[in-house]
Formats: C-alpha cells, sequence, structure tokens
C-alpha cells in the first residue's frame, strides 16, 4: 500500500467516522475536511465521478455550516419557552436524557424540580436546552439545571435565556449563578464570572419605560 492509498483510506475513514458524531456542528466540519481529502485522493488517480460526488457533498457541508454558524446567535432561530415545573413534555426531557444530565450535571436531582422557573431552549419543534432556576433571595437566581442536548453542544443555546431574554430581569433577578460542580460550562462565553465553584452574571436593571 502507498502513500496515496493511505490517503483515500484515511479520507474515507474520516466520512465514516463523522457519520459517528451526535454534534450536528462537528459532524458537518469532519465530514466536509473528508470530502476534500476524497477529492484529492480521487483526482490524483482519475476516478471521476467520485470527485463529484465529493465536491457535491461539500457544497452540501458549507451550505449548512454557514447556515449553523449564521444563526447560531438568531432569536427566530433559536427561542425560549417558558413551561411549568410540572409541565409533562419537561418531564419527559428530562427523562429522555437522564444519563447525560447526570453526566454533566452531577449535582441535579430529577426530584427536586418543584418550584422551578423552568424554560425550554427550542429551534422550531427541536429541543436544544432546558434551564431550571430558583430565587434564593436578594435578587439572586440559582441555576438548578442548564443542559444542551448533544447535537447542539457545539452552541451556547444559553445565551438566549441569560443575556438575549428578560427573563430574569422580569422577575426582579440582579444576578445568575451557574451549578456548582458543572461539567464542561461554557458561561466564560456568556460573559459570567468565575467566583469559587460556579459562575456569576450580574444583569443590568431593568429599563423603565418612559411615561
Amino acid at each position: 500500500m502507498n502513500w496515496l492509498e493511505l490517503v483515500g483510506w484515511a479520507g474515507s475513514a474520516l466520512l465514516v467516522w463523522s457519520l459517528l458524531q451526535t454534534r450536528i456542528l462537528r459532524l458537518r466540519a469532519l465530514n466536509l475536511v473528508g470530502c476534500f481529502v476524497l477529492i484529492g485522493y480521487n483526482a490524483a488517480v482519475q476516478v471521476w465521478p467520485m470527485v463529484g460526488l465529493n465536491v457535491v457533498l461539500a457544497v452540501i457541508n458549507v451550505w449548512y455550516l454557514r447556515r449553523l454558524l449564521t444563526t447560531r446567535h438568531d432569536e427566530q432561530t433559536y427561542q425560549v419557552v417558558e413551561v411549568g415545573a410540572d409541565d409533562a413534555f419537561l418531564a419527559h426531557t428530562l427523562r429522555v436524557h437522564a444519563a447525560d444530565i447526570a453526566r454533566f450535571n452531577p449535582g441535579f436531582h430529577p426530584g427536586r424540580v418543584a418550584g422551578r422557573e423552568a424554560f425550554l431552549v427550542v429551534r422550531a419543534d427541536e429541543v436544544v436546552g432546558v434551564v431550571l432556576a430558583r430565587g434564593v433571595g436578594d435578587g439572586v437566581a440559582q441555576i438548578d439545571l442548564d443542559y444542551v442536548t448533544p447535537p447542539f453542544r457545539d452552541f451556547t443555546p444559553g445565551e438566549f435565556v441569560y443575556r438575549r431574554s428578560s427573563l430574569f430581569t422580569d422577575r426582579g433577578f440582579r444576578r445568575v449563578i451557574s451549578p456548582p460542580g458543572m461539567v464542561g460550562p461554557y458561561y466564560h462565553r456568556l460573559g459570567f464570572r468565575r467566583e469559587g465553584d460556579s459562575f456569576v452574571l450580574d444583569l443590568p436593571a431593568p429599563s423603565v419605560p418612559l411615561t
């Protein structure tokens, strides 16, 4: 086996590996790299139908990647839906993702949902994330759960709850504290500051409407 064949096998392996990804952004990026490798390999061995196929696949991946990256901060694409703590769909979501939730939020107890403010971050009819919070006094909101579903884990959907909405300020909160001990926190990308085992965000004062 010469080096050119190794390149071809590597490109094929990369394509297969990309299809095993649960994160949609990572899937598209790896698939695109695999397509580029196979375009070069098939052009070198002059298998033009495979060159054409991988060119088409690369264009499709570029289109989807551009769409994902340009809408990742779009409030029209990702919306926050408030639900009751006893909502059946919320309970279903927590149950379906229970093992993954425990992995990233080891301090969360599913039986302690009552009395929490509950929000679902959605894209169309697809659940992107779940946030559960409660007031602990003095204008402070403690986040008990901040969970992102696997396909969207390369994004920061929490921004639509914490920074792009008035969900907390309208309730009189002036500060938000992240769950302590959360695995893989992304709060530094949202303007939170580290404070012990948690991250803290100071919220702007709500604007007073002109009369």
